[in-house]
């Protein structure tokens, strides 16, 4: 945490905005710590504009449009200040990985690649033979995932990039974004820990591996702490939006980290999933735990709030079903996701399942073909309706989080006395009570907007209205209470864990 002296408009209420950008929306939520009238504080939270995140694609390549992305922000202040609240403060966070980079004037060099561009296949393979893949592993305790930072870069300078070459410094989403309001640069410490150059043993930068693979290492500041103070809003900006000055915070700038930020759990050891497009499953650590089996078993070890470590498991969330009602809705027979839960609550349950990280389901488009094809596959009947394979989509996420879930035990050294799920995901209360049954234990639901409120506590951390994580996290538990579900049909879920396995292990043989 950072030092907690005046910011800008200190004398102004206690009042922060955050911007929280996803693969797909992005939204702005203003924040108020309110007195009771018991004497206690609530976090007050109203959402003042939602927008849409698509990626562009120009040939071959896959980009975000971050200028629009900006002018959404731009608007989510004026509407804030519209709507009569004087934030002191606001900070971004975003999905991690992907990155700008700016020349020696200061100027963006183009739109950042989107992390599902393909110029990264096969680069796991190429440096985890070139490296090791043990070695690899333990210089950044990161799953190796094809969109990782790393793998960006060297794709680039593998290819002579004219933009890497003119490049003087690399900025990540959130910090890019902060750095076109501000005009200055900085590297949020959480972000940083996502390129998988970062060393969580020396906690710098791997300047060796990046010289290894020709990636300039002089394009990495120095990372600062969830919290830090980065500066005020540039005068352009106040000029244009006609605003008092606000000033910018890093807060725990990566989405997962600020969702984590806002689990509601106590001081004892507890197991979270951040559920959305993508699902985050894991456990909170004073070290990151970099030992062979964390790679074997695909997990990361993530930077977090308060100079904690996230040992945590990528698994593919909701992006499948998402895909599904995009395929409906784009065929002409839309469906709501409410009528699509409903639907599955009437199906048969665990009817046939799937493995959700098989390699198939990564892509976009056609994916009610491909949930088909695996399920022919492995000799189970294909879901016949809309309801089977939203039954069939959540029946196997619930049973890939207990698998998670109990990898995360082994490698910590814990036991978990239930699961505390965060994020959007949690709406689907559907999903949350199959969970409880996978997993055999209490699930702990929310809040849905962890990773805004999360943003939110450390811009309060930064006025000086929270003292560190433990208030924070003790202010969430009160302001949000959580809703709990608790297991059933055990033996029905035992059966169903077991023939889990066996079609997962089958389809990565």
């Amino acid at each position: 945490m950072s030092e907690t002296t005046a910011v800008v408009g200190e004398s102004r209420r206690a009042i922060a905005l955050a911007f929280d950008m996803g693969a797909s929306s992005g939204r702005a939520y203003v924040g108020e710590l309110a007195a009771e009238a018991d004497g206690t504080r609530k976090l007050k939270v109203a959402e003042m504009h939602r927008f849409e995140n698509e990626a562009v694609r120009v040939g071959k390549h896959l980009h975000w449009d971050i200028l629009r992305l900006l002018q959404e922000i731009k608007r989510g202040i004026r509407k804030t200040f519209q709507a009569g609240y004087d934030p002191r403060t606001l900070g971004i966070d975003t999905w991690g990985v992907d990155f700008g980079l700016i020349d020696g004037g200061g100027e963006l060099l183009g739109n950042p690649y989107h992390y599902r561009d393909p110029q990264t296949e096969g680069l796991i393979e190429e440096l985890s033979a070139r490296f090791g893949a043990d070695a690899l592993f333990a210089s950044s305790g990161l799953q190796f995932m094809p969109f990782n930072t790393i793998y960006q870069l060297y794709a680039m300078s593998r290819t002579g990039s004219a933009k890497l070459a003119a490049a003087r410094t690399l900025l990540l989403t959130p910090d890019l974004l902060t750095y076109l309001l501000t005009g200055v640069p900085a590297c949020e410490f959480t972000m940083a820990t996502t390129t998988q150059l970062f060393d969580p043993r020396t906690r710098s930068w791997n300047k060796t591996l990046m010289r290894e693979l020709g990636i300039p290492e002089t394009l990495f500041l120095e990372p600062v702490a969830p919290g830090t103070r980065i500066g005020p809003l540039s005068e352009e900006v106040l000029e244009e939006l006609r605003i008092p000055p606000v000033e910018a915070v890093a807060v725990g700038s990566h989405d997962t980290a600020s969702a984590i930020a806002a689990v509601p759990a106590g001081d004892e050891p507890f197991a979270y999933l951040v559920c959305g497009t993508w699902s985050l499953l894991g456990t909170e650590l004073a070290e990151p735990v970099l030992k062979p089996e964390t790679l074997a078993l695909s997990f990361s070890n993530e930077g977090g709030v308060g100079g904690k470590y996230q040992l945590l498991e990528n698994i593919m969330g909701l992006w499948i079903l998402q895909e599904c009602k995009r395929e409906w809705d784009d065929d002409g027979s839309p469906i709501g996701y409410p009528e699509l839960v409903e639907r599955a609550e009437a199906a048969e349950p665990l009817r046939s399942l799937i493995d959700p990280d098989d390699a198939r389901f990564y892509g976009p488009s056609d994916m009610t073909s491909k949930i088909r094809a695996f399920c022919r596959e492995t000799g189970q009947p294909e879901p016949r309706d809309r309801g089977e394979f939203a039954r069939c989509i959540l029946e196997s996420l619930a049973l890939r989080y207990r698998q998670a879930f109990e990898q995360a035990e082994t490698l910590a050294g814990r036991k978990f006395a239930g699961l505390h799920m965060v994020g959007g995901g949690i709406q689907n209360k559907l999903l949350c009570r199959l969970s409880a049954g996978a997993i055999g234990r209490p699930v702990f639901a929310g809040p849905a907007e962890a990773s805004a409120i999360g943003n939110l506590l450390l811009q309060f951390v930064a006025q000086g209205e929270i003292a560190d994580l433990a208030e924070a996290r003790r202010l969430v538990s009160d302001s949000f209470p959580a809703d709990r579900y608790e297991p059933d049909d055990r033996e029905a879920w035992e059966a169903a864990y077991g023939r889990f396995l066996a079609l997962s292990a089958a389809s990565k043989a």
